[in-house]
């Protein structure tokens, strides 16, 4: 498995991709018309580099299907699994205590590996996780970005052991991976769960950037919300 190449071509496909946006309410007949939820509460977190203004058209959608649904709430993702995790920890159990059931967590990218932290870490607060384009193998190593995590002095092989060694506790709870191999930021052999025993790998098309727009991406995420 290789890191994507960060090239300009690269990123001019993944820019083409925010086509799915127009696509995506061109389809809102058929997605308002899918399983709605009854006030379930769901955090959505964002990806590397991005904060809630990411996930906003998503929310809303989600909200307007019945679910009560919050943004992360901490800024810009700066990357940093090892310090984030503490605080998303803390807006899961704040969300869990506030609606009193476990919480649905929702992550793009990055946003995706600190949602299945979070649920390795506390399995009785969260409810299922639905992963979009996440690194899960690997994590930077795998990605556009491995270069600019190089330049810092960051060591990915043992990132990547470090991953490894926390997948020895799996997750318990329902996962669902979603994936692409039209991503040009996150190999999509890294985005596939292969060790969690209640994990499904749902493969779309969309570019990495189309995955929080695409109208397939929320069709899978809303049959896939509502308590079983």
């Amino acid at each position: 498995m290789k890191a994507p190449a960060a090239t300009p071509l690269s990123w001019l496909r993944e820019g083409l991709g925010l086509v799915e946006l127009p696509l995506l309410f061109l389809r809102w007949p058929e997605l308002v018309r899918l399983p709605r939820g009854n006030g379930e509460p769901v955090l959505v977190l964002p990806g590397y580099g991005a904060g809630d203004a990411s996930t906003l058209v998503l929310r809303r959608y989600l909200r307007f299907l019945g679910y009560s649904v919050r943004g992360w709430s901490l800024g810009v993702n700066a990357g940093n699994v090892r310090a984030l995790l503490p605080r998303v920890l803390h807006r899961v159990e704040q969300l869990a205590e506030r609606k009193r059931e476990p919480v649905a967590l929702i992550g793009w990218s990055l946003g995706g590996v600190l949602a299945r932290e979070a649920a390795r870490e506390s399995p009785g607060l969260v409810r299922r996780v639905i992963t979009l384009g996440s690194p899960i193998v690997g994590g930077p190593k795998y990605t556009a970005a491995a270069r600019f995590y190089r330049l810092q002095g960051i060591d990915l092989d043992a990132v990547e052991a470090e991953i490894d060694a926390r997948e020895s506790t799996p997750i318990r709870v329902p996962i669902t991976a979603i994936y692409s191999r039209a991503d040009e930021i996150v190999a999509w052999q890294a985005c596939v769960d292969s060790r969690s025993p209640n994990a499904e790998n749902i493969e779309v098309t969309a570019t990495h950037l189309g995955l929080g727009f695409s109208a397939d991406v929320y069709r899978l995420i809303a049959k896939r919300l509502p308590r079983r």
